[in-house]
């Protein structure tokens, strides 16, 4: 994709925000044992994660990236940072990159903030984190143990020049009027406005000059699956900018609800496995620029005239969320229950398993299950409490 094939080599190249990227040169190059860490603020596509790759890279830090999903509770916190924070010397050169920290949140996270605010507050090496906003309670302790630098939206006079310079490496063009929709249409999200240009130049331009916001979830997955052609798929995934493990979940809930033939449900489940084992890569290894293999994976969904429609599964995201990461546990779980009711893993797990949470959460039913699966299930209904 464009915004990865011309993503800022140097921190010259990086456009805009000209203050922040002063005020964290600054920063690292006086860094010292303790100094606050930098967190740096600022909507979708302003060059935050960028910023802080590439000032990693102009002062010779070997950067260790992290993400939210990463800092969910305490343990997980100090397996992935004390080796890094107590053996720096060891390790070269490191320095800490959590991006979007401002998603940690909700009872999932099981002390996540608390322990890295402990952290944060003697770090040893240089610590940056991002955040699109920090205006949550639990920001609120972040940012008393950090040094905060706001990024803005990029001027839409930059991203007009800048658009046109990708697009003549490119020998591409587009219309003085389509520019300028694209340039407004982003908000100074810059890399919204390359991956939008980059969809009409593929040949085809949406029939709506709005680009689909999360808000608008139901309406792309339905854009999709209506379209006429694959190149009008591509583009709605394009332009569906969301959290890809958001638009993941938003198209497997809306393929096994639908009323779909046998082996269209077998080729799409088979779709989004490959898409849910790429974002799984990614958040393993942190191989960020394999995102831009996701929405071709994705695109596999495709096929002219489907019955699949959009419709959310009704777990709450949780709910979801402890299902995903106790995956194991809770294979084995639904296993047992499975055979007690003599139906299969599958049903079990679709139908059955969210009921029965409901139920046990007032505690009105009791599985005689052991100790470990009932913890399981302790998560699961706090969760959805």
């Amino acid at each position: 994709m464009w915004s990865e094939k011309y993503r800022p080599k140097n921190l010259l190249d990086l456009i805009g925000n000209e203050e922040a990227k002063v005020s964290i040169v600054e920063w690292f190059g006086k860094w010292i044992k303790g100094v606050k860490p930098i967190l740096l603020v600022g909507p979708p596509g302003t060059g935050k994660t960028t910023l802080a790759t590439l000032c990693a890279k102009k002062f010779g830090y070997d950067l260790i990236g992290l993400n939210a999903s990463d800092m969910r509770n305490k343990q997980r916190i100090q397996e992935l940072l004390t080796p890094v924070l107590g053996n720096s010397s060891l390790l070269g050169k490191p320095m800490i990159f959590v991006d979007e920290v401002d998603g940690i949140h909700g009872r999932s996270d099981y002390g996540g903030v608390e322990a890295l605010v402990d952290i944060l507050k003697e770090p040893t090496i240089p610590i940056v984190l991002a955040a699109n906003s920090d205006r949550s309670d639990k920001m609120k302790n972040i940012k008393k143990v950090t040094k905060t630098i706001p990024l803005k939206p990029i001027p839409p006079r930059l991203l007009r020049l800048y658009l046109e310079s990708i697009l003549k490496k490119e020998g591409a063009s587009l219309s003085a009027g389509t520019l300028l929709r694209l340039v407004v249409a982003s908000k100074g999200d810059i890399r919204s406005m390359i991956n939008s240009a980059q969809a009409l130049v593929t040949g085809f331009e949406p029939q709506t000059e709005k680009s689909f916001q999360s808000s608008d979830v139901d309406e792309s997955v339905n854009a999709f699956f209506k379209a006429k052609s694959v190149a009008e798929a591509r583009s709605i995934l394009y332009l569906l900018r969301i959290d890809p493990r958001e638009k993941i979940q938003a198209f497997y809930s809306s393929v096994i609800t639908s009323d779909l033939t046998k082996d269209d449900m077998q080729r799409m489940l088979q779709v989004i496995s490959e898409a849910d084992l790429i974002y799984g890569k990614i958040m393993k290894t942190q191989e960020w620029r394999l995102l831009r293999y996701l929405d071709s994976v994705l695109l596999g969904l495709y096929k002219e005239g489907t019955a699949a429609r959009y419709s959310q599964f009704n777990l709450p995201w949780p709910v979801l969320n402890r299902l995903r990461w106790d995956g194991k546990a809770i294979r084995g779980l639904i296993s047992i229950l499975a055979k007690r009711m003599h139906v299969s893993t599958s049903s079990f797990a679709t139908f059955y398993f969210p009921y029965l949470l409901f139920c046990m959460k007032n505690k009105t039913l009791d599985l005689g299950l052991d100790e470990t699966h009932n913890e399981i299930l302790q998560k699961e209904m706090s969760a959805l409490k």
